[in-house]
């Protein structure tokens, strides 16, 4: 067997002790004779398994006593209605656009009441994002919204939004467990897992308790309302739940590691590593303006499409996996999540100079 570095935006990269851990686990978990894939959600080893997740994560994130953890599905895409259909009381909210998820979580609210675009960074292709300490924030906004991390664009927020007072929701798929967090400046905060946590097909909600009620727009779906996923207890319904089991995996790896303290760490020598490379090189370049830098996500160009795609085409004969920028924007990207080593991304760096020498 031979391992790739993968540099995938998600899925993507898993820590290799927990896939080993569930490799040793996958036709006898802890003396039940069956898979997690195999058991039912109901049974009492499950219970265990989602229980301890959460309270692991819990521990990770200090996430206060007020607040629901939510194990969901459907995907980060299926909260850009769920918020509005559950938040948007007074049918307002203020979005801030700096990237194509939160453009389309934008534009799906537009569905449920009046949506305004306080700020945005579409003028110059998402590659920075806009100063939001003084927004034009709707008086009657019920929230205001943004993506944290911008996966394709390579941008993240360094400062939160000032929402003066309004509750802040927030997309963190793409940074979700790579730094501490304050959960406490936000409403809700969310993220699909398959990008830093886990397999795709579960999405985790953190909700503070005020805005978990049946006070939800008329027609709004039961499987669509938060209240019924925290009055189950995530086991509404059958939950993605091998996903669940692997994500409680990542958090006790987590643990292990030092906490989010030690990831944030570790992930700021992997980037500088990356990005001193990018500031330095006669060939490659970053998209992204300096101070908005993403430690989870790094875009990067030639300048010439042609020669991005001999890369691409080499770096993977290399070893070196999905390195093709997303489709809309082309190039390069690195996706240097959690369990991306140091020595991947030294892999990398030696690659681009390697290949730099050979085409300048």
């Amino acid at each position: 067997m031979s391992r790739v570095y993968n540099f995938s935006a998600g899925p993507a990269v898993l820590p290799e002790e927990v896939l080993k851990e569930a490799a040793d686990e996958m036709l006898d978990y802890r003396g039940t004779g069956m898979s997690v894939m195999e058991m039912s959600h109901r049974s009492k080893a499950f219970a265990g398994i989602i229980q301890e997740a959460e309270a692991d994560l819990r521990e990770l994130m200090h996430i206060p006593d007020n607040y629901k953890v939510l194990f969901l599905q459907g995907g980060a895409s299926q909260q850009f209605a769920m918020i509005p259909m559950n938040l948007m009381k007074n049918r307002v909210a203020d979005y801030i656009v700096t990237g194509q998820w939160a453009k389309k979580a934008y534009q799906e609210a537009q569905k449920y009441g009046k949506v305004n675009k306080i700020a945005s960074s579409e003028d110059k292709t998402f590659s920075y994002i806009p100063d939001c300490s003084d927004l034009p924030v709707s008086p009657d906004a019920d929230y205001v919204y943004i993506c944290e991390n911008n996966t394709i664009y390579g941008t993240k927020f360094k400062t939160l939004p000032n929402t003066k007072g309004k509750t802040l929701v927030a997309d963190v798929s793409s940074c979700f467990l790579s730094e501490p967090v304050d959960v406490t400046k936000y409403g809700l905060i969310y993220g699909g897992v398959q990008k830093n946590i886990g397999p795709a097909g579960v999405v985790i909600a953190i909700i503070r308790e005020d805005l978990i009620t049946d006070d939800v727009l008329p027609g709004t779906p039961t499987m669509l309302k938060y209240k019924t996923h925290a009055d189950a207890g995530s086991l509404y319904n059958t939950p993605p739940a091998y996903g669940i089991y692997i994500c409680g995996k990542v958090f006790k790896w987590l643990k292990v590691q030092g906490g989010l303290e030690a990831m944030k760490e570790r992930n700021e020598k992997k980037a500088a590593l990356l990005y001193d490379f990018l500031d330095q090189s006669s060939l490659f370049k970053g998209t992204v303006r300096k101070e908005d830098r993403s430690l989870m996500n790094v875009p990067f160009v030639t300048g010439d499409e042609k020669l991005d795609a001999k890369f691409v085409e080499e770096a993977k004969k290399a070893g070196l996996e999905n390195l093709k920028g997303h489709r809309t924007v082309g190039g390069m990207r690195a996706s240097i999540y959690n369990a991306m080593p140091y020595e991947g991304v030294q892999a990398l760096v030696d690659f681009m100079a390697q290949f730099e020498k050979e085409n300048l």
